[in-house]
């Protein structure tokens, strides 16, 4: 059976969007993108490289999937491009159609929660999930997520989509199973659900 592992950049006031560039999302009229790039140390490409050398599938949210489709293919021969293009990539959506365009996509049509379970069970991999807020906070309620790598940066925004929301979360607990705090400041906290 596959477990769900979710990476995620946070600031310490839990916002998620947009860590990688300016213009990543700009949903909401959200200004901040890009504020995790001044963080970046090896130490952090060496926790998230260490959930994607064994085998692992991604498993992505529409806007997380269009968003890597469109730029990682793009890019110069680097690890994580390589990585990337030979993973299979399960895409959680209701909206999109096959065929995808990046290669060795799979569309989970319908319900997420219900796809992402039929999944786990069919799949012996990790599934292996970056950002795709609406997708975790959707799969988290219905255990479905077996492991949280949060990289939290010591900064905050004050505003953005954050991972837990204000509303509709659920008291679950969470057991730290490993941590490490880079040069940067980056905390990395591993945690596993223990119940609510």
């Amino acid at each position: 059976m596959g477990k769900v592992v979710v990476i995620e950049h946070l600031t310490l006031d839990g916002v998620m969007q947009a860590p990688g560039h300016p213009d990543e999302d700009r949903r909401d009229g959200f200004a901040h993108g890009g504020w995790a790039t001044k963080a970046q140390d090896p130490a952090m490409q060496e926790v998230m490289g260490a959930h994607m050398t064994h085998s692992w599938s991604l498993l992505a949210g529409r806007t997380t999937y269009e968003r890597f489709a469109d730029y990682w293919p793009r890019q110069e021969p680097n690890p994580y491009t390589e990585a990337l293009d030979r993973a299979r990539k399960y895409v959680a959506s209701t909206t999109l159609a096959e065929p995808l365009t990046w290669q060795n996509s799979v569309l989970l049509p319908g319900d997420a929660v219900a796809a992402v379970t039929r999944l786990k069970d069919e799949v012996e991999e990790n599934l292996v999930v970056f950002g795709s807020g609406v997708l975790v906070r959707s799969l988290l309620p219905h255990g479905l997520v077996d492991r949280l790598v949060l990289l939290i940066h010591p900064l905050t925004l004050g505003s953005g989509r954050r991972l837990f929301p204000d509303s509709g979360s659920q008291l679950s607990a969470f057991r730290l199973a490993e941590s490490t705090t880079t040069g940067t400041g980056v905390i990395i906290g591993v945690y596993e659900p223990v119940g609510r």
